[in-house]
């Protein structure tokens, strides 16, 4: 072989050892899984992905979170709901059968000589007009029969409207208030509650219509006359249940 052709393989191999020895490019190297930059990029992406995922896990608890609060809230409003409707029928109730115990009975043909009575009497009167008498009763049946609450507001407003200064007046004022306060209309229950209290005050209702304006006020925020009615009840009826209530609402407020 001549010395030019020798030299000419030499420089041929010598470059191609060169350029199979060159260090790969920096980009390709980035590209490399197994590189510490291309391992970067791999956990980076998996932090992103777990943000991602609790950011959504966050959302998805506080969505149930409120729904928990507001069925919290609607459970407790039934069941405030239903103890006043229980309250309110076990009020009818005894109502009803102090009514029913001093009904009159029919009278004998001849007259009977009897002690006279000495104390006051707590029962109820009884009206002698007939149609009063049915008048109030169809008002308490659809309370106590029907439970047809909302039928028995305007029963009771045009009982009132046609005997006035009946027997039964302080009954339907309060039974009013009764009837508004669970329809959530306290205006209007404080109004038939206070006129028990201020114009009947020989009423067997007033002491609970005194019960009914302190709990009313409470709702509404205005704790001084609430805390001022509640003692005016417990000084003036001591030893009735009203007054031990009162007396446990006091110690709230």
């Amino acid at each position: 072989m001549k010395p030019k052709q020798v030299l000419a393989a030499i420089i041929l191999v010598s470059g191609s050892a060169q350029s199979w020895a060159a260090p790969a490019p920096v980009s390709e190297a980035a590209r490399s899984p197994n590189s510490i930059e291309g391992r970067l990029q791999t956990l980076e992406s998996l932090m992103q992905s777990r943000n991602l995922m609790q950011a959504e896990m966050q959302q998805q608890l506080e969505l149930l979170q409120d729904e928990v609060s507001q069925l919290r809230g609607i459970s407790e409003e039934t069941s405030y709901k239903l103890e006043k409707v229980l309250q309110r029928q076990r009020e009818l109730f005894q109502e009803i059968d102090n009514r029913m115990s001093t009904a009159p009975t029919s009278q004998p043909t001849a007259p009977i000589a009897t002690s006279p009575v000495v104390g006051p009497i707590d029962a109820p009167e009884i009206s002698a007009n007939l149609s009063e008498n049915e008048a109030y009763d169809r008002a308490v049946a659809l309370i106590m029969k029907d439970k047809r609450y909302d039928a028995a507001i305007p029963e009771f407003e045009a009982f009132l409207k046609s005997f006035p200064g009946s027997v039964y007046e302080s009954n339907a004022h309060y039974w009013l208030g009764q009837l508004l306060s669970i329809k959530n209309d306290d205006a209007k229950a404080i109004v038939h509650f206070n006129t028990v209290v201020e114009s009947h005050p020989d009423s067997n209702k007033r002491p609970d219509a005194m019960l009914k304006l302190g709990g009313l006020y409470e709702k509404q925020g205005k704790r001084d006359s609430a805390k001022q009615i509640l003692n005016k009840l417990v000084t003036q009826y001591p030893s009735t249940t009203a007054a031990k209530l009162a007396t446990e609402r006091l110690g709230k407020l």
